[in-house]
């Protein structure tokens, strides 16, 4: 396995730490108006802090007409009266740095809103000044889009303007017009706003959907899809070659690290939805570095089976460059739960998994309580992209529903109307029930996660022997003198496998601490186990 072990002591936090991503809406209500705050999530952080996060990731808190709940910017170096406002960001960045937490910060590059001063200007004339500044392209032949780009929202990726008879390119929604990248007043303007964070004491960035921030400047039309088949969403129908993934693109990111490494201890994480051999590009090169994270998101997709998750884990190990720190992510904000993904009773075990792979692990809110998807009735969604492309499971409301914080009616999240319903199991799953109990999965949780911080092996080890066995996966995280062995069971069944003599340091259905195991390991069904096998086969005889 690529080999980029650290020492505990000159390990980046980013490196050591664990990610928690907080969806603003949802994570606590201070003002009684259904939304979550900046405020609330202040009155949350001694939670955050119990549980043992090293650092909160916020999805968009920026001024926006919410079109896409915030990833459509109306001003990049402000807050959104929705969430407070800039003298709570403050607030909450001295209360994450005094509980030795760090505050990551959602940045999107790619498209502003259309309600933003510069796309306004841009549209106001062909010869405005800051025409340039976003993509304009007279129309086809026959008076329609320029090409035959689509828009990942549904629909062309072109809207006309009326008033200056040309076509307008938006990679999402039509209020969502992209930047022209290649303009360099573009480039500036944007490296500005990264630094009037920075400035503020932000510890990092996770930048939106950056294989999206240049295009092929030819406007090709795009190939048709040849993987394209009966029931995909017509989204899918062309491959966008031409539209994302360009070369270009790695000079952009090289310029949001320059700005990152300017200031110190601080993070780089890139959203990019694309295949593992092509998401590692976007670390870049020692001439031109990119991202320090280009998040990995396969394990969201991937079979919840031994066998592939091992070939997986050796696909990615094999492509990363010396250098390159790995990472996995699990669940987020645009993807359904995790729970739901691989049934509730996998639910811990999935945890485990994601908490003992080599490289930063970043957990969605309300994983660590086992939440799952939240129905929503049609006349509730929210979601743009649930509206524009129905029927295919683009919703996205599911999974960014409240956090339950309590039982009572509205689960003490708000004091009023939630923006989006509450899921109907909160008696069971809640921070205050689970919180009192031993053998909970938020218990669970933040028992991991404090073996984790305890255990450099689980931290900033590397492999040993990554193998499936049938429906078990097990492999080694090693470091220094120490052996620890993660023992996973995919199946509803109880099985045995020979294991190295070793003391159970966790166990995900719980009840096993310092069990001792001797050559042959039990695993009862959906179970993960670490068990410290350190002992040499020596020592063991």
């Amino acid at each position: 396995m690529n080999d980029m072990s650290r020492t505990a002591v000159d390990a980046l936090w980013w490196q050591r730490g664990v990610i928690y991503q907080i969806y603003p809406r949802s994570f606590q209500d201070s003002n009684g108006d259904g939304i979550g705050d900046l405020a609330g999530i202040i009155q949350r952080l001694d939670y955050l802090r119990w549980l043992g996060v090293d650092a909160i990731w916020l999805s968009p808190i920026n001024p926006s007409p919410m079109a896409d709940f915030g990833y459509d910017v109306s001003d990049y170096t402000d807050v959104d009266p929705i969430f407070g406002s800039l003298a709570d960001f403050d607030h909450l960045l001295t209360e994450t740095h005094r509980r030795d937490m760090k505050l990551i910060m959602d940045f999107v590059p790619n498209h502003t809103s259309e309600q933003h001063p510069w796309f306004h200007e841009s549209r106001a004339s062909r010869t405005n000044p800051k025409r340039d500044w976003f993509i304009w392209r007279d129309p086809a032949s026959d008076g329609g889009p320029p090409n035959n780009w689509l828009s990942e929202f549904g629909g062309p990726a072109w809207t006309k303007d009326e008033a200056t008879s040309q076509y307008y390119y938006h990679a999402y929604l039509p209020q969502q017009p992209d930047l022209n990248w290649r303009h360099p007043d573009v480039r500036a303007a944007m490296y500005e706003a990264l630094h009037f964070w920075l400035k503020r004491g932000v510890d990092g960035f996770r930048l939106d959907t950056i294989q999206h921030l240049i295009e092929d400047e030819s406007f090709t039309d795009n190939p048709p899809n040849p993987d394209f088949r009966s029931g995909m969403p017509p989204t899918l129908t062309f491959a966008r070659t031409r539209q994302m993934d360009r070369p270009e693109v790695h000079d952009v990111i090289a310029g949001f690290r320059r700005i990152t490494d300017s200031y110190d201890d601080r993070v780089l994480i890139g959203e990019v939805y694309l295949p593992l051999e092509r998401v590692v590009t976007y670390y870049g090169t020692p001439g031109r570095p990119g991202s320090h994270l280009p998040f990995n998101f396969h394990l969201i997709g991937a079979a919840w089976k031994a066998s592939f998750l091992a070939d997986l884990i050796a696909q990615y190990e094999g492509l990363l460059q010396p250098g390159n720190w790995p990472n996995w992510v699990l669940g987020n904000h645009d993807r359904s739960r995790v729970a739901s993904r691989v049934g509730r009773e996998s639910a811990a075990l999935a945890t485990l998994f994601l908490l003992t792979l080599r490289g930063t692990p970043t957990l969605y809110y309300g994983d660590e309580l086992g939440l799952e998807d939240v129905p929503i009735p049609p006349e509730l969604v929210q979601d743009p992209w649930e509206r524009r492309v129905p029927g295919f499971g683009f919703g996205r409301d599911p999974v960014r529903t409240p956090m339950p914080w309590d039982s009572t009616e509205r689960a003490g999240f708000t004091s009023g109307a939630s923006w989006l319903p509450l899921n109907v199991d909160r008696d069971e799953k809640n921070v205050e029930t689970q919180r009192a109990m031993a053998t909970s999965q938020l218990r669970f949780t933040r028992d991991l996660i404090a073996l984790r911080r305890r255990c450099p092996a689980l931290s900033l080890g590397d492999y040993g022997a990554v193998e499936s066995r049938g429906d078990i996966l097990v492999y080694e995280r090693l470091y220094g003198g120490t052996r620890l062995t993660v023992a996973l069971n995919f199946s509803a069944t109880t099985v045995y496998t020979p294991l190295p003599t070793g003391n159970v340091l966790l166990s995900s259905t719980g009840g096993r601490s310092s069990e001792i195991v001797t050559k042959l390991l039990c695993l009862r069904p959906f179970e993960g186990v670490v068990v410290d096998t350190s002992l040499t086969s020596e020592e063991q005889d």
